[in-house]
């Protein structure tokens, strides 16, 4: 017996440390297994809820971008028809028919304006309200007297919208305007806007679509039932749902955001915007569907990776005993990869940070020489005018000194010193140019500044005689704008006039001043005329022979009426000669278009 006892007894020694590992796995696993279960069920939700609510923030916004496009089509359309009674009302072969009685070709020039116009249908009213003219003949000789497009035309002498409803169903929107013959109305010109085709093209969509009026009755629907009731009515047209469909509803809408209201039993977002025009809303609504569909995708998902991460975790447990210690000398393996990997990064990194810097300076010197000629040539350019004026009153004080006329010499020295005023304030202004700057804006008056110019200028056109004429308006030409740099484009521009005119046997520059929504302010002359118009504004271009200019004059100028806000045009004149054109709004003129 003791023979058989002693294997026994050492397979229990045995089995006795293995039954606490194996039950200490066990543990583990169920740990494992219940942590996995709580994780996934708390993804769940939190993703549920997560991607709902940004789905549905994406439906929503795509339903408020299809919201825009519907709105501009409508209004583009409405826009686009506006005009057409205008133009209608004011044709002379409309009006003698009207005034004549000859209505004989009067629906073949409308079927042709049809055409051409792209609208929906035309009618031709007379006084009393026949239709004396159509692009739809079978409308010819019907009476409209009692029509609002009639009444309302003829209280008015402007272009009147009117939306009434027609007997086939839906509405009929049309633009009507009185036909005036000697201050008296002849007739109503009656184009009708298509406006049911967005209608028509709504009705395929998913969405249901609908436009309101300014009182709140719908006049365009996907649902032909919604025409002509209120919002609330029309949403309270719906069918009954069923006591499954109603479980099955109230089951489903804890899933998802509270939704805005309900259409046809079903759960539906709804987005709403403004049309601007006589107070016309737009809505959709949008169903849940896609939403939640897209929801149960990613949970799907979800559910199934937590499935693969229980099953993977199963099978790591089993093999962790054996895949450790391979784990460990993979993980030391790619350790020292990583470690030599990152050592050859840091090195490449080091050289490229010095080839950085080499290259950091290389390009800050260049970009100094080159500011340092670009603003030197420009300071000769600007400064030379003043210098060459200087030179001329120096001399003509000398003369008036030699000849004992000291008051009209101080008149030539009170000139100097401005000019060397004007000198500081152009190398100022060319700072100002450099940094885009705008504090010297203030109210000017552009004859003011084309004086002011010329007198500038008046040593230049002394020594030529060249035929100057100017054409300004009688009252004050008031711009927002910096006087000194809106002289200093003047001054360009009569230069080039005086230069272009030199070999001209009867040189000729005009000055004009016209205004209507904008200041133009022109300087024309008869010289050679212009060349290259593309490459006119360009710094460094020029036409003038080596040592008479850079090419930054008019560079210059184009650039310092960009920031008055207007715009320096150039062109060839009729009778040749070269045009110059400055372009500048008027002030208040930004303030009324913002109103």
């Amino acid at each position: 017996m003791s023979d058989r006892d002693t294997p026994t007894s050492d397979q229990n020694a045995a089995a006795r440390p293995l039954e606490p590992e194996s039950r200490r796995l066990s543990w583990q696993m169920r740990g494992l297994i219940i942590a996995l279960f709580i994780a996934a069920v708390g993804v769940v939700m939190v993703t549920n809820v997560w991607l709902t609510e940004r789905f549905s923030e994406a439906t929503r916004n795509r339903s408020e971008v299809r919201l825009a496009l519907y709105t501009g089509n409508l209004i583009s359309e409405l826009q686009r028809n506006s005009v057409v009674p205008l133009l209608l009302a004011r044709d002379p072969e409309l009006i003698r028919a009207l005034t004549e009685g000859d209505f004989s070709q009067t629906s073949a020039r409308l079927i042709s304006f049809q055409a051409e116009i792209g609208a929906a249908s035309i009618l031709l009213l007379d006084k009393d309200g026949r239709a004396v003219g159509a692009t739809n003949r079978n409308l010819l000789g019907s009476n409209h007297r009692s029509s609002a497009y009639f009444v309302d035309a003829q209280r008015t002498k402007d272009t009147v919208f009117s939306a009434q409803p027609r007997q086939t169903g839906g509405n009929d929107f049309t633009y009507s305007r009185a036909v005036l013959a000697d201050n008296r109305m002849v007739g109503v010109i009656v184009v009708a806007v298509d406006l049911m085709k967005y209608e028509r093209a709504w009705a395929g969509l998913t969405d249901a679509v609908l436009v309101t009026d300014s009182e709140g009755r719908v006049i365009l629907a996907t649902e032909p039932r919604w025409r002509g009731l209120t919002l609330d009515e029309a949403l309270a047209i719906q069918d009954a749902p069923s006591a499954i469909e109603r479980a099955l509803r109230a089951t489903a809408d804890w899933t998802q955001s509270r939704p805005d209201t309900y259409l046809r039993g079903t759960a539906v977002m709804k987005t709403e915007a403004r049309v601007p025009f006589r107070g016309w809303r737009i809505f959709t609504y949008t169903a849940y569907d896609s939403v939640r569909e897209r929801v149960n995708g990613v949970l799907a998902l979800e559910i199934m990776g937590f499935a693969i991460l229980l099953a993977l975790a199963f099978y790591f447990l089993s093999r962790r005993a054996w895949s450790q210690s391979a784990s460990f000398q993979r993980e030391s393996a790619e350790l020292r990869l990583l470690n030599a990997r990152l050592k050859r990064e840091i090195a490449q990194r080091e050289k490229m940070q010095k080839d950085l810097a080499v290259a950091e300076l290389t390009l800050a010197q260049s970009s100094k020489l080159a500011a340092l000629g670009e603003m030197s040539a420009a300071v000769s350019h600007e400064l030379n005018q003043p210098l060459a004026a200087m030179k001329t009153y120096l001399a003509g004080a000398r003369l008036l000194l030699q000849r004992h006329r000291p008051e009209e010499a101080l008149s030539s020295f009170q000139r100097i010193d401005d000019l060397i005023d004007r000198m500081g304030a152009i190398t100022r202004q060319l700072k100002s140019y450099a940094r885009k700057g705008g504090e010297a804006f203030e109210p000017v008056d552009v004859r003011h500044c084309l004086s002011s110019a010329l007198s500038m200028m008046e040593p230049q056109l002394k020594t030529r005689v060249v035929q100057i004429t100017r054409n300004l308006p009688r009252n004050p030409v008031m711009i927002m704008a910096d006087r000194l740099r809106l002289e200093q484009v003047i001054i360009n521009l009569l230069r080039n006039a005086l230069d272009a005119t030199k070999d001209t046997k009867d040189p000729k520059i005009g000055l004009e001043i016209v205004v209507d929504h904008s200041v133009h302010l022109t300087v024309s002359d008869n010289g050679h005329g212009l060349d290259n118009l593309e490459s006119l504004f360009e710094p460094f271009y020029t036409t003038k022979k080596p040592g008479e200019g850079v090419g930054l004059g008019l560079a210059i100028s184009s650039g310092i009426v960009t920031d008055l806000g207007g715009r320096l045009l150039a062109r060839n004149g009729d009778a040749g000669g070269a045009v110059f054109e400055v372009q500048l709004p008027i002030l208040g003129s930004e303030l009324a278009a913002a109103e």
